[in-house]
């Protein structure tokens, strides 16, 4: 289903959709079921708040707290992450009632025991930047909006003498366990304020909260460890605390309630607060939202007869949009990695979480061409956060601590591309030096058995393929600015490094398999596996069919290891026509299976463009169209085919969409694939715009004919990002069967490692 409802409050004499507007074509709602683990709520592009409904605080399907097929709401919290494969957050519960106050949120299977409310669908409505609710057991209408880092409710009750809100500071995704210390104050007789420290994925992160709400609430009430204070008693701290605001209300009332966010203290969260709502108007601030979002939205225009296309790439757009998110105080504030408060130069932001091990491959790439007025701010904060952090450059930050989850560091292709592509405004030389340590000084999670014997042992190290793979990529990452900066003899060390995978190549099997630290094969080897050997997995969230590919600066690397170009063909058919049976340990992330391709895990997003290496690029765009045809739909189950991963997935439709994709993102080149619109038009900043226009007779053709870029003939099946650095056009003649011409001018392929 999905929901068009428009919110009345939105309406003005211009319809809330103008003619222009891409906010009419997203839909929220995609992803937030089956496996993709989004959230609905209200947010502002890259926004530090995500204020969204919780249905659940438990379960790898509930990582943002929402799943589709839930029936009640817990309440309604203001940080959410997005599409990821581990849940956090969730943090500073507010849920309004009506009858007998309840303490506890009661469950899924029987809501009336505690404050959680049974709703339906049909009366949810979402928008970029809103989102509203019938709570039925209460008949109270909740609307929610938000800036930058606060949050707005809007709550329409009935008539009762016994409404109320509960803030659970002891609800967070995992349990209440995960909460070590809280803190709550009432402040006069209508602000709260308080805060938690939160033991879970992000181990130890702080938040704090100001509430202010819009009428003086007649009793307040603290609960601690399950038992009522004392009335007297005005702040507490503990763990399990919560907090009970009482109100009688007339048929119709509207209470709001405003909630500012910091990482610092609870006098950021107020002066948060303050400055980004400074008065009551629900609406203007929603409004705001909107605005945001058809401006960021806005950036690309796409021409297209096909309005579920247009659905799924505008929400996928939305996506990309969600993370990295805002992670500083409106005084330029921000606690570290280091778990330190420091102040930002003026300009400058700190954010959070980074789903390097995801993003690095689609998402960052996207942001070169879409988000280049962003992209120094988030290049910085990965500086910084390597500087402040004891445990070196950000695997994956989450609200200033390391998760340390996934493998690598990829931290260094996102940097090296911004390098490769000409983004001004940031600091390389001192990337370089911490990017450096890790490459080729510390000794972390096997890197030293990676430069002591070239590759990682399976019976020392665990997931020890697919990290030698991944540091292999890290490594020719690193090289590349060491080339830029001019250290030539770091350059030549780091490319020795970055050929490290080619030591668990097995030509026996034609694969990449794990090795013990005796040099020998561990055994016995199905390709297919995706479990453990007898002690440690070997592949992350993959087997060797998806992992086998992982050195993506170096097709033409494969190929020689192959034995030329048909062999290399033959092994990526061999792995789209597989059966999707897999052996062993069941990996959840391992969806969206076209034979052993997983594109519902992103180890596999290059693996389609690969064909362009071995001049077949009409397999890519079989396979491209295929992919963005099947794996992606407009509605809460089907609209991404696994987890979303912070905007990965989505970012891989998108720039799919617009006809090519970023292989090996370090390098700055571009493989073609094909064009899925008529005519897309990207806004690059400062005036430049890159035109994608496809000529076919019918929306099925899929082949390309032939490139013009620039107004001039191009016969390449890839091009480098400073052909389009300045704004461009390129223009793609279509047919309905392939162009062996076209697939023979790749004899000048994609640049690669092996020359």
């Amino acid at each position: 289903m999905f929901h068009r409802f428009l919110p009345v409050l939105l309406l003005t004499s211009v319809s809330l959709f103008a003619a222009g507007d891409p906010t009419r074509h997203v839909n929220v709602f995609i992803g937030t079921g089956g496996h993709g683990h989004t959230y609905p709520g209200a947010t502002l592009p890259h926004g530090m708040v995500q204020l969204s409904p919780d249905t659940f605080n438990s379960g790898w399907d509930w990582c943002s707290g929402y799943h589709y097929s839930d029936a009640s709401i817990m309440g309604f919290s203001h940080t959410h992450l997005s599409g990821t494969g581990v849940g956090d957050l969730l943090d500073v519960l507010v849920m309004p009632g009506t009858g007998p106050a309840k303490t506890e949120p009661g469950t899924r299977e029987n809501p009336e025991q505690g404050y959680r409310s049974r709703f339906s669908h049909q009366d949810e409505t979402a928008v970029p930047g809103y989102y509203s609710v019938l709570l039925k057991d209460y008949n109270i209408k909740a609307e929610l909006t938000a800036t930058e880092r606060a949050g707005f409710h809007k709550y329409t009750f009935p008539a009762s003498d016994s409404s109320h809100f509960i803030v659970d500071l002891s609800h967070a995704n995992g349990g209440p366990q995960r909460v070590t210390e809280a803190e709550l104050r009432f402040v006069g007789d209508s602000t709260v304020t308080g805060g938690r420290r939160v033991n879970a994925w992000a181990k130890g992160r702080y938040i704090y909260f100001a509430m202010k709400f819009s009428k003086p609430f007649g009793k307040s009430e603290i609960i601690a460890d399950g038992k009522t204070l004392d009335a007297a008693l005005r702040e507490v701290k503990g763990r399990n605390v919560k907090g009970l605001v009482h109100f009688k209300t007339s048929a119709g009332e509207v209470i709001e309630v405003k909630v500012g966010l910091s990482a610092v203290s609870v006098e950021g969260a107020l002066k948060n607060l303050e400055t980004e709502i400074p008065d009551w108007d629900f609406a203007k601030v929603a409004a705001k939202a909107r605005e945001s979002w058809k401006k960021e939205l806005s950036r690309a225009a796409i021409e297209t007869k096909d309005e579920k296309k247009e659905q799924i790439f505008y929400t996928a757009l939305y996506h990309t949009m969600l993370a990295p998110t805002l992670f500083d105080d409106v005084d330029g504030q921000y606690r570290g990695m280091d778990n330190a408060v420091h102040t930002l130069k003026a300009g400058e932001h700190n954010y959070s979480t980074f789903s390097l091990w995801d993003t690095y491959r689609a998402l960052h790439p996207l942001y070169t061409l879409m988000q280049q007025d962003r992209l120094p701010g988030l290049m910085n904060c990965l500086i910084r956060q390597g500087e402040e952090s004891p445990e070196g450059v950000p695997i994956w930050p989450l609200q200033g601590r390391e998760t340390f989850c996934m493998t690598g560091y990829h931290s260094a292709p996102v940097i090296a591309e911004a390098m490769m592509k000409g983004i001004k405004g940031v600091d390389y030389e001192r990337a370089y030096t911490k990017l450096y340590q890790r490459a080729m000084v510390d000794d972390y999670r096997g890197l030293g058995y990676y430069r002591k014997l070239g590759y990682i042992p399976s019976d020392k190290e665990e997931e020890s393929a697919t990290k030698t793979l991944e540091y292999s990529y890290d490594a020719w990452a690193v090289a590349q600015i060491a080339r830029e900066l001019g250290k030539m003899g770091d350059y030549e060390k780091l490319l020795g490094q970055a050929a490290n995978y080619r030591n668990l190549w097995d030509k026996s099997t034609g694969f990449v398999r794990p090795r013990l630290e005796n040099g020998e094969w561990a055994g016995p080897f199905d390709p297919k596996t995706t479990g453990v050997s007898k002690k440690w997995r070997d592949f992350t969230e993959a087997n060797s069919w998806q992992a086998t590919w992982g050195a993506q600066q170096d097709p033409k690397g494969y190929i020689n290891l192959l034995g030329g170009r048909q062999a290399f063909i033959d092994k990526l058919d061999a792995l789209f026509t597989q059966t999707t049976e897999t052996v062993g340990e069941q990996v959840a992330d391992m969806t969206g299976l076209v034979g052993q391709y997983a594109h519902g895990n992103e180890p596999s997003h290059h693996i389609a463009y690969l064909y362009a290496y071995g001049g077949a690029p009409y397999k890519t765009q079989e396979r491209v169209r295929y992919l963005l045809d099947h794996l992606y739909g407009n509605t809460p189950d089907d609209g991404v085919s696994g987890n979303e991963d912070c905007g990965q997935m989505s970012a891989w439709y998108v720039i799919s969409a617009l006809g090519f994709y970023a292989v090996d993102p370090a390098s700055g080149n571009y493989v073609f694939g094909t064009p899925l619109f008529d005519r897309a038009t990207i806004e690059m900043g400062e005036g430049r715009k890159l035109v994608m226009e496809a000529v076919r007779k019918s929306a099925e053709d899929k082949y390309i004919q032939s490139v013009t870029l620039n107004g001039k003939p191009y016969e390449k099946a890839w091009f480098p990002h400073s052909a389009i650095a300045n704004g461009g056009k390129i223009v793609f003649r279509m047919g309905a069967e392939p162009n062996m011409q076209f697939a023979a001018a790749v004899e000048a392929a994609p640049p690669s490692m092996t020359k």
